[in-house]
């Protein structure tokens, strides 16, 4: 099994779990800009950290064969800080280094007006570099906000089909799919998505435009639900192909878009599965 993590915060991990990915078929991620649950009070940190994602990850994540890249952006949360607002200045210099494959993390914390500013100039920053866009949808009043998203996508002009709108649950999935944008949606040991409730999402929706992340964060969270999903998806009667495609070729499809992306050493010419003891549970 091939599995690329699309959204996981792996400077929030050990290297233990760069190995245990490795060892269950993960062999590409992409890590967006995030807040780092600390509040940053200088753009000197985030250059500091988005030189960490262009360079330490990488290295950390290809001594196990893991093909790391990264989205960069002023997060949500941290748009609404006066301090770290000058970062947007900065973005330019990073959005054109390889192994940036999309802006993100971008959109919605809590809907302020700062938000719907730095959110509409990054989305304009996508356009002019030629990426897609990573959109974080807000935790709290989240079917209002996703509105307000797609009403944000649209009016930057940036093509839907380059857009992934993340952190989707059963309310918000139909209006992103309706939009044209990419579906995202992270699974949480205890909150947000969990693999059964994913496996049921693609069965009504379709496996189209579908990214399924693990995020893996600093807080309660697993790298591996991913895998999991598999597991779940086979286990319902999808057919390994189809685990193939929201594992694998969806991803590269989408992050395929910023001309950047490189997967050599990952396999991607090999078959998709090599036997299904992974999926199946077993060694």
């Amino acid at each position: 099994m091939r599995v690329f993590d699309p959204h996981i915060h792996m400077t929030s991990r050990t290297t233990d779990d760069y190995r245990r990915m490795a060892a269950a078929g993960v062999r590409a991620v992409v890590e967006p800009a995030f807040w780092l649950g600390q509040p940053r009070t200088n753009p000197g940190s985030f250059t500091d950290y988005f030189d960490s994602l262009l360079g330490w990850e990488p290295y950390r994540a290809g001594l196990f064969g893991v093909r790391h890249h990264a989205a960069i952006a002023l997060n949500p949360k941290e748009a609404n800080d006066p301090r770290c607002r000058p970062v947007l200045d900065l973005l330019p210099r990073y959005l054109g280094k390889d192994g940036v494959v999309a802006v993100g993390e971008i959109g919605y914390d809590s809907m302020t007006r700062e938000e719907d500013d730095a959110f509409a100039r990054q989305l304009a920053l996508a356009v002019e570099h030629g990426l897609p866009a990573l959109v974080h949808t807000p935790h709290r009043d989240k079917a209002r906000g996703t509105r307000r998203t797609l009403d944000v996508v649209a009016e930057s002009g940036i093509p839907p089909g380059r857009v992934l709108v993340d952190h989707l649950n059963e309310l918000t999935v139909g209006p992103v799919r309706e939009s044209g944008c990419w579906m995202g949606f992270s699974l949480y040991p205890e909150t947000k998505m969990s693999p059964p409730r994913m496996v049921e999402i693609l069965r009504r929706h379709g496996l189209e435009r579908m990214l399924v992340n693990s995020a893996a964060d600093w807080g309660n969270s697993d790298p591996l639900l991913t895998v999991e999903t598999a597991r779940a998806m086979v286990a319902a009667g999808f057919g390994e192909d189809d685990v193939d495609k929201v594992m694998w070729r969806n991803p590269v499809e989408f992050f395929g878009q910023s001309g950047r992306l490189d997967l050599s050493g990952t396999g991607q010419a090999e078959p998709a599965f090599q036997g299904n003891s992974i999926l199946r549970g077993g060694s």
